[in-house]
């Protein structure tokens, strides 16, 4: 299996992680939300950083992303890019940025415009939306299974598409986002064999939270694979900080487990 070089200062790009999924090469990602941080991921070699909406519970301490707004995102976009050199850089649309296709249309250009962003993701399968900003030279993202902007209609953090008709209808949504013009996926809590199917099937590369093993790259919170997060860490997500000597050992240490396929394991996984 040849690697993309780690070597190049030159940031990543959409094909770069689209020749990784060919070539069978796991992608790794981390979420960052400033430059220090930023900066470590640069240097451990991590292939994305998703600059995401969980700031909202890690950073600014809320009980969830409903309260983090456009300008955050932008503000913490712009920090992570300021600092950034090879990382694919992802930016998440928060709650109710994306209401219309032109609203989206004018936060997510906030967000490559002055945050930095090569590319930014939005829940759930709003297909009209992501058709209109790939037609305006927008790359965009998509986001299944667990939303957690959806969390009040939730109630709870849960995994989802357990069920045939849930599963299907990912499933399907997967494919739809794809035709719309999506080049990226998160699947977020899903079961793992759901997780390998959509894997298998598209021809998009597909990043996994809770998803198993079988995704064509991971993604984990920083914080919580930092064990520093101020929250109870997700059975999903691992503590690398264990053993390790310093941050980034245990960025290097999760990086490396990725890419040999070695996390997630079962006990990560539904």
């Amino acid at each position: 299996m040849t690697q993309i070089s780690q070597d190049s200062t030159t940031p990543l790009s959409i094909n770069d992680l689209q020749t990784m999924k060919q070539h069978g090469e796991k992608i790794s990602c981390l979420t960052a939300y400033d430059a220090s941080f930023s900066a470590l991921i640069n240097k451990a070699g991590i292939d994305a950083i998703l600059v995401g909406d969980s700031l909202g519970m890690v950073i600014q301490g809320h009980p969830s992303t409903l309260p983090v707004t456009i300008n955050d995102m932008v503000y913490h976009a712009r920090c992570v890019s300021q600092a950034n050199q090879r990382a694919f850089i992802i930016a998440d649309l928060p709650f109710m940025s994306y209401t219309t296709p032109i609203i989206a249309a004018k936060n997510a250009a906030k967000l490559v415009q002055i945050g930095g962003a090569q590319m930014v993701k939005l829940e759930g399968a709003r297909i009209e939306t992501v058709r209109f900003l790939v037609e305006l030279g927008i790359p965009v993202c998509g986001h299944l299974g667990l939303l957690p902007q959806l969390i009040n209609q939730l109630g709870s953090y849960q995994v989802q598409g357990k069920t045939p008709v849930d599963a299907e209808r990912i499933l399907t949504e997967a494919h739809q986002l794809q035709d719309a013009g999506a080049t990226l996926l998160v699947l977020e809590c899903v079961p793992a064999a759901l997780a390998k199917e959509i894997s298998t099937q598209l021809n998009i590369p597909v990043i996994g939270i809770g998803a198993g093993v079988h995704c064509d790259g991971q993604v984990l919170v920083l914080y919580d694979m930092l064990n520093i997060s101020i929250t109870k860490r997700p059975r999903f997500s691992k503590n690398f900080m264990h053993n390790a000597p310093s941050i980034e050992e245990a960025i290097i240490a999760y990086h490396q487990a990725v890419k040999q396929a070695l996390f997630p394991s079962i006990e990560h996984s539904f």
